[in-house]
């Protein structure tokens, strides 16, 4: 069965009876490319291999799969809320926030990175997937404002990034720094420059953390890189500079319990 990674952060988050994991690839049943625990559906790994892989993540929080909330991820800045009447479907979106125990709410990622919000105080949770393209049109803040709808706090909201590429890893071309320059030139420290001529070595995690400070919550990172660590985590970009047909995806994933 999986053992999923800790946030130290959200770990604190248990009195009040909030559980999370940042699931690696090990402890499931799919087998080749997708070696291990890969939960994702729009691979073209076996459908029963995949559905099996979410049954044991639902499984680790003592809930049935049923209950294992995910979106169809569209590298969006747009947030849904499950309530206690989720109904297993997977609406386009990037983050889900809910105030119903009982759900665990669960993002996929291959170096995009996934984080997990929670407020202990008002139990209240959250998760998003932010790729470059959602942590730059807001899907951090997104998800922060409807958590605060439900009820939380901003300065109660703690929230964690799991592992996801690191800057040593994304390389990025011209026209990606000049987007990111011309959202705000202060972005010029996300860049280091690269071996290749006018191409830049891109820090998403540090973004990311930056961005839910700067939002008003407490924020860390697991400073875990998808990429070298192919017996631990699927990375799209491994994957792609190896030339392999496709790729698994690894999910993280909160849930409200019983408070201790």
């Amino acid at each position: 069965m999986p053992t999923p990674l800790a946030s130290t952060l959200l770990s604190a988050a248990e009195t009040s009876g909030i559980r999370h994991g940042y699931f690696t690839r090990v402890g499931g049943v799919s087998e080749g490319l997708y070696r291990g625990l890969n939960v994702g559906l729009g691979s073209h790994d076996e459908r029963a291999h995949v559905q099996e892989n979410r049954r044991r993540v639902a499984g680790w929080f003592g809930l049935p799969v049923e209950r294992l909330a995910t979106v169809h991820q569209i590298h969006s800045p747009d947030v849904v809320t499950i309530d206690a009447h989720y109904d297993g479907s997977r609406p386009q979106a990037d983050a889900m926030v809910t105030a119903s125990p009982g759900i665990a709410l669960g993002v996929l990622a291959a170096d995009c990175g996934p984080i997990l919000f929670a407020d202990p105080e008002n139990r209240v949770i959250g998760a998003a997937h932010a790729g470059w393209k959602g942590a730059l049109t807001g899907v951090l803040e997104n998800t922060i404002e409807a958590m605060v709808a439900l009820g939380a706090k901003r300065g109660a909201i703690i929230a964690c990034l799991g592992p996801s590429i690191s800057q040593t890893s994304y390389e990025v071309g011209p026209e990606f720094v000049e987007r990111f320059l011309a959202h705000d030139p202060d972005y010029a420290q996300y860049f280091a420059p690269s071996e290749r001529d006018g191409h830049a070595m891109f820090d998403l995690p540090s973004l990311t953390v930056d961005r839910l400070r700067k939002a008003g919550v407490t924020a860390e990172s697991l400073n875990l890189c998808t990429y070298p660590d192919p017996e631990r985590f699927f990375s799209y970009r491994r994957t792609t500079h190896a030339k392999e047909p496709d790729y698994g995806r690894q999910i993280s994933a909160i849930a409200i319990g019983e408070a201790a």
